[in-house]
């Protein structure tokens, strides 16, 4: 399964590498190379679970300070976006009011 793929590295590569072109042997109904199965899928998908479960992270931070409002997070989930996500006291201490957006300084007191 899934967990016991190894990623590949430089060093797996065999010294003698031989590469050789097949033939088509007619049209197939299925859209795979002689019907191989998707080599790639299990570190795309454990790759995207850690998104995922950043995702989760921030929706239960956010309930736990009473959000509603639908959360949208971009990939990559850098770890300013995802603080920002959470929308806590924190973050309102650093909303900048729309009366001081035209370059006054501000200072946060915490």
């Amino acid at each position: 399964g899934p967990g016991n793929y190894k990623i590949p590295s430089a060093l797996d590569i065999p010294r003698d590498f031989r590469v050789e072109l097949l033939e088509p042997r007619g049209p197939s109904p299925l859209k795979t190379i002689f019907s191989s199965k998707g080599i790639g899928e299990p570190p795309l998908f454990l790759g995207s679970s850690v998104f995922f479960a950043l995702r989760d992270a921030v929706m239960a931070a956010r309930r736990q300070h009473g959000v509603t409002a639908p959360l949208h997070i971009e990939c990559p989930a850098t770890p300013e976006s995802l603080r920002l996500a959470c929308e806590d006291e924190i973050v309102e201490l650093t909303r900048i009011p729309h009366e001081q957006r035209q370059g006054t300084p501000f200072a946060v007191r915490i």
